[in-house]
């Protein structure tokens, strides 16, 4: 009666060892893509990113490493020392 039953409901009907059993585990899971926890396990970076920039250009974000490209850039600038591309540089000469 016990085999009969281990059938009808999808359980292991033979007595296994444990490695098969952690097999039968596996597949008896739900697969992995349909994890909610798993599918949302990284943060959104290109959302957050655009969001953060959004906001800094409205005032209401700092973000300090940009700001000092920007001030680097703008020191290169009044230097002189301006990188331009190859290309715009050749159409500018010709």
């Amino acid at each position: 009666m016990k085999h009969l039953s281990n059938r009808i409901f999808g359980e292991v009907a033979t007595p296994t060892n444990s490695k098969s059993m952690k097999v039968v585990k596996i597949f008896s899971a739900r697969p992995l893509h349909t994890n909610e926890e798993i599918i949302h396990y990284y943060p959104r970076h290109v959302e957050t990113g655009k969001l953060m920039m959004n906001l800094r250009s409205y005032g209401l974000f700092r973000d300090e490493h940009q700001d000092f490209k920007e001030e680097m850039k703008r020191l290169r600038e009044l230097r002189g020392k301006v990188k331009v591309w190859r290309r715009l540089q050749n159409k500018k000469t010709e």
